[in-house]
């Protein structure tokens, strides 16, 4: 029985770290800034896309990337906080044998560090993102990647996230989807991305994602 999780907006709130980090790529460039409400959508997404669709090009996304990370790796992963009842509930899912992961589109370099920082990385069995070089920014890439190193059963597993490109990554992969709704997708967003539910509170996901890996292990492994 396995559990994904998707970091930003699932596990960790980091409004202040991403959207300032963004400010400060857009101010190196000499573009507008917005304010940070206005950039909550880029939360989630690869932010490689999420730099094309704000600048309204391609050529400088690579460059505004790279003056995201300069403040994002000292100072931006920091400007964040894990969401009540999470380590409550990642506990309670270890303790009945479902074995979890991270699958983020975040570079697993800071994921990992974001993680330690606030004591969670003990809850998984590993920690998986995206490259520096974009690589495995796509959730569906990255789940493929997951899979064949984990090598387990997708029927068995379940995908958790704000964001519709969790749902799709996982859906792409054959894998069953939960979507939380504390984070930065809409309800909308979600049901039209093909999630089995919605949990609106850490507290109640649970059993969800026991009942979901529990029951496709099940037939899995039936004669």
């Amino acid at each position: 029985m396995i559990a994904l999780f998707d970091l930003d907006g699932t596990l960790t709130d980091p409004k202040t770290g991403i959207t300032r980090s963004v400010q400060y790529a857009l101010e190196r460039l000499g573009r507008p800034i917005p304010d940070t409400d206005a950039l909550t959508w880029m939360i989630g997404p690869p932010l490689i896309a999420g730099f094309t669709k704000l600048l309204g090009n391609a050529a400088e996304a690579p460059e505004a990337v790279r003056l995201y990370r300069e403040r994002f790796s000292d100072v931006g992963l920091f400007e964040n906080e894990v969401y009540a009842g999470i380590p409550a509930l990642l506990e309670g899912l270890q303790e009945r044998g479902i074995h979890l992961f991270v699958a983020t589109s975040k570079p697993h370099l800071y994921a990992r560090r974001i993680l330690d920082h606030f004591g969670l990385s003990r809850f998984f069995r590993e920690i998986y993102g995206s490259e520096l070089d974009n690589r495995n920014t796509d959730k569906g890439d990255l789940i493929r990647h997951i899979l064949a190193l984990e090598r387990f059963d997708p029927t068995a597993a379940v995908m958790i996230g704000d964001r519709e490109h969790d749902a799709i990554g996982a859906r792409t992969n054959g894998i069953a989807a939960i979507g939380i709704t504390w984070g930065y997708g809409s309800r909308q967003e979600l049901l039209d991305a093909g999630v089995a539910c919605l949990v609106d509170d850490p507290a109640g996901l649970e059993e969800p994602i026991f009942t979901l890996t529990a029951s496709k292990f099940l037939r899995a492994v039936a004669p």
